[in-house]
């Protein structure tokens, strides 16, 4: 597998050997001694699906505190928009954010490292998305900023009129006015 830096120290972009012929396709989309070697040592412990329809935004989302997840996203149809934005407090790229267009094609996947908020446009018809946590899902430690807070500046591919949220979604505080946060001077995986 390939990986690719970003212009934020953290998340990530893997690339794994695909090997195709006349029948088909085959390529490793997890392997724990390769990730841990590659990226960082990260012990999943919960797998999730989503299969959405153009225009839906999720995020931004996060966890907070010791329930703090990293995840390991990846389209296996369709085509989407996925998006970290650090919100590590005293980081040197605290509001600044990382995108990636993860396809069923081109077999990306995304790392988003804990301390970062974490969301996803689709782009296409429809998409199912895939996501590994390395913490379970908490809904008291539920935290989340603004899909569209202007200061973040994300171009989420799609019209203003085109996006679809979830009440929830559609509620979230800006950046500057989200009450617990991280920082970046603690070791979230510790």
């Amino acid at each position: 597998m390939k990986i690719i830096e970003t212009a934020i120290e953290g998340p990530v972009i893997i690339e794994p050997d695909v090997f195709g012929d006349a029948r088909g396709y085959f390529f490793e989309s997890w392997s724990q001694p390769k990730f841990d070697a590659a990226v960082r040592p990260v012990r999943f412990v919960q797998d999730n699906e989503s299969k959405s329809t153009y225009g839906v935004l999720r995020g931004l989302h996060f966890q907070r505190g010791e329930h703090a997840q990293s995840k390991l996203v990846r389209v296996v149809s369709g085509r989407v928009l996925d998006v970290a934005v650090d919100i590590r407090r005293g980081s040197p790229t605290f509001g600044r954010h990382v995108c990636v267009e993860l396809t069923g094609e081109n077999r990306r996947q995304f790392f988003v490292p804990r301390g970062f908020a974490h969301g996803f446009a689709v782009l296409s018809p429809e998409a199912v998305f895939q996501y590994k946590c390395d913490n379970l899902y908490t809904p008291e430690a539920e935290g989340a900023i603004a899909w569209d807070d202007p200061a973040l500046g994300i171009d989420w591919g799609l019209k203003p009129h085109e996006v679809r949220l979830s009440p929830k979604d559609s509620a979230h505080p800006r950046l500057a006015d989200a009450p617990e946060l991280f920082d970046y001077n603690t070791d979230y995986y510790a």
